[in-house]
């Protein structure tokens, strides 16, 4: 007797198999795919999109964006609140809607987050050459612009015959679920394979549970483990994204509370202790704290947890000064675990430090070490409580003076997002994070347009959430177009626009390395050709409330409190858009960033700032 098939489209195949699909860990379970961004066209219409319609809102919900790169950053939001535990799929038409996967796949990729590609792609059976949009090439007739998407994709394969779908969907389940190989995941689909239709077994769309593992440390590394703490007289811990994506924030503050050691934490890690914790330092790094990097700078022991060591944590190789200084990863991906030369600890966060915190019984820091430390962080919440602090309700307020107005306003769990220019810098150094998912900074990639969509993907993760997303003018004017997918949703996304005409990041970096903020002010072009003529006239704020968002217009502080009240009592998409102080307001940087100089210049601010970068590179070390 032959096992029961389904006759079903490959696209509508896809659709019920990824319907069945659940991650489960500690006993709590989840839809894997819990619902698909889509916006269609030629190569996914009569696919896809016809899949998702038969198959109805309670099979597969589905999202209609308005952007695909930011179809992709909506999704990856959605991921990272939910630790990873439930992803979303993106599908797109072949061509340009494919190809503007790229920017949000890597994104997902180098942070360590699943979400699911579904482009189109040309005919597998090559009857009609060239298609509409197709990349032909001369000597390769296999390649499509979906290629582009294998070196930012976890795992890729193009389904060229409807039953090669069966293995490659498993495996891309594979690797959506588990927590040391995730990230974007690609499945090309021809679009006269998503038509096609095939008899599949039953058993493909049985109910699947993927367990997501915590493998716990290798006893001989967890000895060799507790024995550099032991004897470590200045141990740091780095905290990293993986706190969060293991749910170890309470592991880990048992571990610190057990033994005093201070913890510092990356972009992706801030928030794995609540900001007023004694042994909370705050950012580490270019972005870091004062404390953080003074002690990053004598510690003898620094303890990965969860970290992938980027060159803003290790101020590009400069930071970690001690010539002692000896480095222990806990990390659930070897990769990781092995950087600067490293002792390991390949483990899940959370069981990794449920497991030292037994085998260190007893073990504490010196109580000296520990009252320096807090004296640090005593003199750092002084400098904040400075840039926070306002003088006159009735002035334009500066960007710090805005961080300090959302800081009064935002509740325990409200969620702040950013990703790119000079808010990261700002935000590291003087949130005050109150709970683990409430500091949501996307630095891994730091791509601009990814706030707003990343708001809404969070918004869907967790409903009734406030969520605020940051943007300066540069960002928004990127990637505003999810402004209609909140409002078409009904999301109560809290966009906070900060005007500062041009990219302010990046021209004071300029300045620094000698390009004299060139190309980096939105401004009418002068008599002599720059752009250093008078402000554009953009409102944006008139933008987004065409886009259809409730706009409030705060031009003084005070105004900028009332403001951002309203918004977070609303039910309603609201833009609260204020124009800031130019004036640097911020803590200068606590440790370098390597951005090379020209080595040979005719112009003096080059000359000058290499002259600045040859001192700081001669303290770069290689940790072997």
């Amino acid at each position: 007797m032959s096992a029961p098939t389904r006759r079903l489209t490959t696209a509508q195949a896809l659709v019920r198999f990824l319907s069945a699909q659940y991650t489960e860990r500690d006993g709590v379970r989840r839809r894997l795919i819990a619902g698909t961004w889509g916006i269609f066209g030629h190569g996914n219409v009569a696919g896809v999109g016809q899949a998702l319609l038969e198959a109805g809102e309670d099979v597969m919900p589905f999202h209609q964006g308005r952007n695909e790169q930011s179809m992709v950053h909506a999704a990856v939001g959605y991921a990272r609140q939910l630790n990873r535990l439930s992803a979303q799929a993106v599908t797109t038409s072949i061509g340009p809607g494919a190809t503007n996967l790229v920017t949000g796949a890597a994104l997902a990729t180098i942070n360590r987050l699943p979400v699911l590609l579904l482009p189109g792609d040309y005919f597998a059976t090559h009857s009609a050459d060239p298609l509409l949009q197709q990349l032909e090439h001369p000597v390769e007739a296999d390649v499509s612009v979906n290629d582009t998407l294998r070196p930012v994709s976890r795992y890729f394969d193009r389904i060229t015959r409807p039953e090669a779908l069966i293995p490659s969907a498993l495996q891309a389940m594979r690797v959506l679920a588990d927590p040391a190989e995730t990230g974007a995941v690609t499945l090309a689909l021809p679009q006269d394979v998503q038509a096609e239709a095939y008899d599949w077994p039953e058993e493909f769309f049985a109910e699947r549970v993927w367990y997501v593992r915590r493998p716990a440390p290798d006893p001989v590394e967890l000895t060799a483990a507790v024995e550099a703490i032991r004897s470590a007289e200045r141990p740091l811990i780095v905290a990293g994204g993986g706190v969060h994506h293991s749910e170890a924030e309470s592991a880990l503050k048992a571990f610190v509370d057990a033994t005093g050691i201070p913890v510092a934490s990356t972009q992706a890690g801030k928030g794995s202790l609540r900001h007023d914790h004694p042994a909370d330092l705050g950012g580490i790094g270019h972005t870091g704290t004062a404390v953080s990097d003074d002690l990053a700078r004598t510690a003898d022991l620094v303890i990965g947890v969860g970290t992938r060591y980027t060159d803003f944590t290790t101020a590009s190789g400069t930071l970690f000064q001690n010539p002692d200084v000896r480095f222990l990863n806990l990390n659930i991906t070897g990769f990781d675990a092995h950087k600067l030369a490293a002792r390991t600890l390949v483990s899940d966060a959370r069981s990794g430090l449920e497991r030292l915190l037994e085998a260190l019984s007893g073990h504490r820091v010196s109580e000296a070490y520990e009252a320096g430390y807090r004296a640090g962080k005593e003199r750092w919440n002084e400098v904040v409580e400075a840039a926070y602090r306002v003088g006159d309700e009735s002035a334009v307020p500066t960007q710090t003076q805005v961080l300090g107005a959302l800081d009064a306003a935002v509740g325990d769990d409200d969620v702040v997002i950013n990703a790119a220019g000079s808010l990261p810098g700002d935000l590291h150094k003087l949130w005050r994070s109150r709970s683990p998912r409430q500091y949501h900074l996307e630095y891994g990639y730091s791509c601009m347009g990814y706030e707003i969509p990343a708001g809404i993907g969070v918004q869907q993760a967790a409903p009734g959430t406030p969520v605020w997303a940051l943007v300066g003018d540069g960002t928004y004017l990127m990637m505003p177009t999810e402004i209609v997918t909140a409002v078409q949703e009904g999301l109560p996304l809290n966009v906070v626009l900060i005007q500062n005409h041009g990219y302010a990041s990046i021209g004071g970096l300029s300045e620094e390395t000698g390009g004299e903020r060139f190309g980096t002010a939105y401004r009418f072009r002068a008599a002599d050709g720059t752009f250093t003529g008078a402000p554009l006239p953009v409102d944006l704020a008139a933008n987004a409330a065409s886009l259809g968002m409730d706009v409030l217009r705060a031009k003084t502080v005070r105004e900028l409190r009332e403001a951002l009240a309203t918004a977070r009592a609303s039910n309603r998409p609201t833009c609260v858009y204020v124009e800031t102080d130019p004036a640097p307001t911020a803590p200068p940087a606590e440790a370098w960033w390597d951005v090379p100089v020209a080595e040979t210049a005719s112009r003096e601010a080059a000359v000058e700032a290499r002259e600045r970068y040859d001192r700081q590179v001669a303290g770069r070390r290689r940790h072997l």
